[in-house]
């Protein structure tokens, strides 16, 4: 079978958290509950480094301001995690193209971190810090439950990651309009703010002789 499908699932998780795709592929790959996952992704050090780096991300990712922060340093590592765990997959299977694997991660990894990303930049604007956790929580367990999917079925997985991608691009213009929208009117009543305090004030009743 074709690789393909687990390549754009990775992808499409490793946008939104890529050390959280490397760390269970390779424990999939260590435990031998998968043949599919290549060497690479099953060394102790990358494992580690994988682990460490989740943990950073959980709590990051779980603060606002400070979760859209992370979303830009990791801008180009989400897609380029993305290209690599495709292209490792590719070369271990055989039945892609390693650059074409590497093509199609690093693209659903870019097209779901501009999601998450954008989503999160939406989600800021709310005063209280419950919607930031409970977002960071479905994005995780979403991933670890889409990525675990993929292994046994990755056909069935890249179609709903297809939908979640779909669905999240959609979300994502919806959610600009609203800003946009807010942002405007926030600007044009500090606009008449500015003018009110500028007009002269009206002049008080005549003295009583």
């Amino acid at each position: 079978m074709s690789v393909l499908p687990l390549v754009f699932t990775s992808g499409w998780a490793s946008g939104i958290n890529a050390y959280a795709v490397v760390l269970l592929l390779g424990l999939f790959g260590a435990t031998g509950l998968s043949d599919d996952v290549p060497a690479a992704l099953q060394r102790p050090e990358v494992l580690i480094a994988a682990g460490v780096l989740f943990l950073c991300e959980a709590v990051a990712d779980k603060i606002p301001y400070a979760d859209s922060v992370w979303d830009i340093v990791h801008t180009v590592v989400r897609p380029a995690a993305g290209a690599w765990v495709g292209a490792l997959l590719a070369g271990h299977s055989g039945s892609l193209s390693d650059v074409a694997a590497g093509a199609i991660g690093g693209s659903t990894a870019l097209a779901s971190h501009v999601v998450k990303a954008g989503t999160r930049m939406a989600v800021n604007t709310s005063p209280e810090p419950f919607s930031n956790i409970v977002l960071s929580i479905a994005e995780d367990l979403g991933v670890a439950g889409l990525v675990a999917f993929a292994i046994f079925h990755p056909v069935a997985a890249a179609v709903v990651a297809g939908m979640c991608l779909l669905s999240g691009l959609v979300l994502l213009v919806f959610l600009v309009s609203r800003i946009r929208r807010y942002l405007r009117r926030r600007a044009e009543r500090r606009q008449e703010r500015r003018l009110a305090a500028r007009m002269p004030a009206p002049p008080g009743p005549p003295p009583a002789w």
